[in-house]
């Protein structure tokens, strides 16, 4: 038995994938714990029987981490690292070393977001991994930007010389000893990053607890469903997007039904639902998208994935972070169509729809990511990994 101690930043999407592997561990009979800023979210996500070290650090979306909708590129790439990760990593980095000493793991996993985790473990001598949620990470995508890429090697060292080894030389984005991608070559394209520690493991998608009162018998087996989401972070940017997808859809209802996840109500609560659409705050999205056949998104890492874990083609918009690499992805393997999110239109919308649903290419592309994605093995493939490092054993692969 080894114990494993998950470091991850207080984000849905970057607690679930972590979540299944936790579950997977577990059920071999490991110890298991987590480190996180939020502990009622881990609880929440993984089970009320999560053990959960509590850290301090930036709550997202308030205070000084609220960030204008209007900034994109290099300055939201700047923002998120100056107001929300390394904020996040020198608040959480005491309450990780408090968790390291008691719990005493034999590995650490640490979320890509989670700096802390690593360098931690780094400086106390522990073995470390990498929970890369997302694929954006394992392409270039500082090529073209030299000066943002020497920015951001000035934050790590800073980082480093503050919490870490100071003699450590490995990028704290990516441990020296394993590297889980929750992705494939085959979603993230002929550039894929490739070294002796990353390894591709696909999704990691496991059950979740959902909340009752979905409406199921409201779909109706004769139209073509889709699902319109935009994720729990992006309520502030969401209404006039939101907006079109719904009139795009409406006018389609004789051959489409929708389903619109509307957290923030921007949609208006006299919109309810119809027989056409249904707009409800929150969905059960994993049991939807068994039913789905095309997906409207912001290209957000876990929903493209668990779309097309599924087998479902996208309509992907993206807002920012990695999203338009994420996006840029899904076009070029073939299993969407990427559009613009602040710029999309009713007509564009219904064409971009009405493409993924009727041009075969498309389902064919997502069916392909879908077949990868499930052969890479997802959490059971991440916890064997896992279990490899705690005990220095080697895959037959590896040797």
């Amino acid at each position: 038995m080894s114990g494993f101690l998950f470091v991850v930043p207080p984000l849905v999407g970057h607690i679930n994938p972590a979540a299944g592997v936790a579950a997977e561990l577990a059920a071999r009979g490991h110890r298991v714990a987590w480190a996180c800023a939020a502990p009622e979210l881990v609880a929440r996500l993984a089970g009320d029987g999560a053990v959960v070290f509590p850290c301090a650090g930036p709550v997202p979306g308030s205070g000084e981490g609220v960030r204008p909708p209007e900034i994109r590129g290099p300055e939201a790439l700047k923002f998120l690292w100056e107001r929300f990760l390394v904020p996040l990593a020198d608040e959480m980095a005491p309450g990780v070393r408090a968790a390291v000493e008691e719990f005493r793991p034999d590995v650490v996993v640490a979320d890509q977001q989670a700096l802390a985790g690593g360098l931690v473990a780094e400086r106390l001598g522990v073995p470390w991994a990498t929970s890369a949620t997302t694929s954006a990470e394992f392409t270039d995508v500082l090529a073209g930007m030299p000066k943002v890429g020497v920015w951001l090697d000035g934050i790590l060292h800073d980082l480093r010389e503050r919490m870490g080894d100071p003699s450590g030389t490995a990028d704290a984005r990516f441990s020296p000893h394993l590297v889980l991608a929750f992705s494939t070559p085959e979603l993230v394209g002929p550039g894929a990053m490739a070294g002796g520690q990353i390894r591709y493991v696909g999704p990691s998608i496991s059950d979740r607890p959902a909340a009752p009162g979905f409406p199921w018998d409201w779909l109706d087996p004769a139209r073509s469903t889709v699902l319109v989401t935009l994720g729990t972070a992006n309520t502030d940017v969401g209404a006039r997007f939101l907006t079109q997808c719904r009139d795009a859809l409406r006018s389609r209802s004789d051959r489409l039904q929708a389903v619109i996840a509307d957290p923030a109500g921007v949609l208006g609560a006299a919109d309810g639902h119809d027989k056409d659409v249904l707009i409800l705050p929150y969905v059960p999205q994993l049991p939807l998208l068994e039913r789905a056949d095309a997906v409207v998104c912001h290209a957000g890492h876990n929903t493209v994935c668990e779309a097309l874990w599924h087998g479902v083609p996208l309509v992907v918009a993206p807002i920012r972070d990695d999203q338009p690499v994420v996006a840029g992805q899904v076009a070029d393997a073939g299993a969407g169509i990427r559009v613009r999110f602040g710029r999309a239109t009713a007509a564009g919308l219904g064409a971009a729809i009405d493409a993924v649903l009727h041009e075969p290419g498309y389902r064919a592309a997502a069916g392909r990511i879908r077949t990868a994605f499930r052969a890479a093995g997802g959490a059971r493939a991440a916890a064997s990994r896992l279990e490899q490092l705690a005990t220095g054993a080697t895959s037959e692969e590896d040797q």
